[in-house]
């Protein structure tokens, strides 16, 4: 017989077992050869699985089973473009045509065309599918499971927070396994019209196959052929989670933005799904935008996931729907943060899950994606999920006062206070500082904040005053600045303006206070009178160092050494007179390093 398959036919494998008796001639359009290398070249898994199918049929035609040869043309940019609109399938039906051959197909609308135009076909349904499909390795307790090829299939059992990895199975599962696992994913959810291919890249496939989320990887992504599926195991409605009556009325009574945070596992996206159906039950207009869409809803509430790529179209769109409220899992990128933030502005309610391993670290992800004094605005009330339960739940309030541990008034500032919603404690304040924003824990160790605040004084009195100082943070209000003695009237000011301006810039009050340091680490120094200079020696390895020059324990100015350990001075200059007079009074010199 003389055939001429279609792509769908080669790519399934149908097509070799009607082939591999042999006898038969196998005519294989260019338009197919081209469909499956773009596939191939996208990094798509139906491109590599119709290029080894087409490798085994050429190793017939080595056996001399078959006659094998290409004909026609490869497709033109505009028919690869209308490829949908059945321009690649004209011409492979043509191809039939042309050479009296019947065609072999596995796509529906493809046999009827060609019968419609009385070209012989020979329709093969899909086939079924492997003798193991993924569903197989799920149980009831089975909430993932992880297949890489030359290793054992592994599964996580338990629930959101409590599960373990175990092993399925001894043996170890190989590439022809896993494609045809992989194979029957795809050509399923193809098929299914409750399934659907969420996304494909070059190495990447992720499938939503009914209620399970799938992830295939390959080269060049990953290192193998590797399987993750996830399947959801629990489904609670809100009364599970027996909420108090106070966060159940802030959830219902008002629209709000809502943040859901939890470690990967932890239960967040159940107790979204939760929340909203609850919306849903009280007659609100509810939408999720997902990517990939996999939460487990009813009907009546639309699945959207990213619009052309841009989750930005989708919240576009979303607006035109105009939904009571919308669950977006999950916010990850800055683009994620925008959209929830454009959504919940124009008066959606929103509630958003989010990575994170502590509560205050969701709300940190909002900080740099957001302005600060919008964070309050865009997400007040953030629940975090451990272990399938409620574990903390934090509301924002935004104020304008002196924050905790300062008591100049003058030091006051825009404060997002974070407060425990149970306790209605004050847990976090979030604030300027200088010209960072800082997250400062009002409760227990507050060395970050102390370290941080040495380091961005030290960057400011850089800036203003250059060096010779040296600064000690003394509370979460004030600090102390040592400087040479002569530095103090001019770093301090008429009437203090210079240092009110420093104390407002760095964020602290500042007590100005002369630099003098005892005996420890002061090196003797020899003083030198040549013409009008003064050479000022070092004895020692203490070259191109920085420190004061100090008249017994006073000091009189800071200097830095060269490499020879020697700073020159003019006699008539402040720092040369300094020096003089200090001899003069018989007071020993030393240089005492920073």
């Amino acid at each position: 017989m003389k055939y001429v398959p279609d792509t769908s036919v080669i790519i399934n494998g149908k097509f070799f077992e009607l082939i591999s008796s042999g006898g038969h001639e196998v005519i294989i359009p260019e338009a197919v050869v081209s469909e499956i290398e773009a596939q191939a070249n996208r990094g798509l898994m139906i491109g590599f699985t119709g290029l080894k199918e087409m490798e085994k049929i050429r190793a017939l035609e080595r056996e001399g089973k078959i006659n094998l040869r290409f004909y026609g043309k490869r497709p033109e940019k505009w028919q690869i473009e209308k490829a949908k609109s059945g321009e690649i399938d004209e011409m492979i039906r043509l191809t039939a045509i042309e050479n009296n051959a019947i065609l072999v197909t596995s796509d529906f609308v493809q046999s009827s065309i060609a019968r419609i135009k009385g070209i012989e076909v020979i329709y093969i349904e899909t086939k079924k599918g492997p003798s193991i499909k993924i569903e197989d390795f799920f149980d009831k307790e089975t909430m993932s499971v992880h297949l890489k090829v030359n290793t054992v299939p592994m599964a996580k059992k338990g629930s959101p927070g409590r599960f373990n990895l175990v092993k399925l199975s001894d043996n170890i599962m190989d590439e022809m396994d896993l494609e045809d696992i992989a194979m029957d994913i795809v050509e399923r959810a193809r098929s299914d019209t409750n399934s659907y291919i969420e996304m494909e890249m070059k190495g990447v496939t992720v499938v939503q196959l009914r209620e399970y989320r799938i992830v295939i990887t390959r080269e060049p992504f990953s290192d193998g052929i590797e399987i993750t599926a996830v399947k959801p195991i629990v489904k609670f409605s809100i009364e599970h989670y027996s909420i108090d009556d106070r966060l159940l009325k802030r959830l219902k009574e008002s629209t709000r933005g809502i943040i859901i945070s939890g470690a990967p596992g932890a239960g967040k996206t159940t107790f979204a799904q939760a929340l909203a159906e609850m919306y849903s039950s009280e007659g609100k207009i509810v939408k999720t935008l997902e990517r990939p869409r996999d939460l487990q809803v009813k009907d009546e509430i639309t699945q959207y996931t990213a619009l052309e790529g841009s989750m930005e179209k989708a919240g576009n769109i979303l607006l035109l729907v105009r939904p009571d409220y919308t669950i977006f899992d999950e916010v990850r990128s800055s683009e994620d943060f925008q959209v929830y933030a454009d959504l919940r502005l124009s008066g959606v309610g929103m509630v958003g899950v989010v990575h994170a391993t502590r509560p205050v670290d969701a709300i940190q992800r909002l900080i740099g994606r957001i302005e600060l004094g919008m964070i309050p605005q865009v997400a007040d009330t953030f629940i975090h999920i451990d272990s399938g339960e409620i574990k903390n739940v934090y509301y924002l309030e935004y104020t304008v006062k002196v924050p905790s541990g300062m008591r100049e008034e003058d030091l006051s500032r825009p404060v997002i206070e974070v407060r425990d919603f149970y306790k209605n404690s004050l847990e976090y304040e979030i604030y300027s500082f200088g010209e960072q924003v800082v997250v400062v824990p009002v409760k227990g160790e507050r060395g970050r904040i102390y370290e941080l605040a040495e380091e961005k004084a030290q960057e400011i009195l850089k800036r203003h005053i250059g060096s010779g100082f040296r600064l000690e943070i003394t509370s979460p209000n004030s600090m102390n600045l040592y400087v040479p003695g002569y530095k103090i009237p001019e770093l301090i000011g008429k009437g203090g303006e210079n240092i009110d301006r420093l104390e407002r810039v760095i964020g602290l009050h500042i007590n100005v206070l002369p630099y003098t340091g005892g005996e420890k680490e002061k090196i003797n120094l020899i003083v030198q009178k040549k013409k009008d200079y003064l050479y000022l020696i070092v004895e020692g390895e203490y070259g191109g160092r920085e420190g004061a020059i100090i008249a017994d324990d006073d000091v009189l100015f800071s200097g830095v050494l060269s490499r020879d350990g020697i700073i020159k001075l003019k006699q008539n200059s402040p720092q040369g007179k300094a020096v003089l007079q200090a001899l003069g009074e018989g007071k020993k010199l030393y240089f005492k390093p920073w």
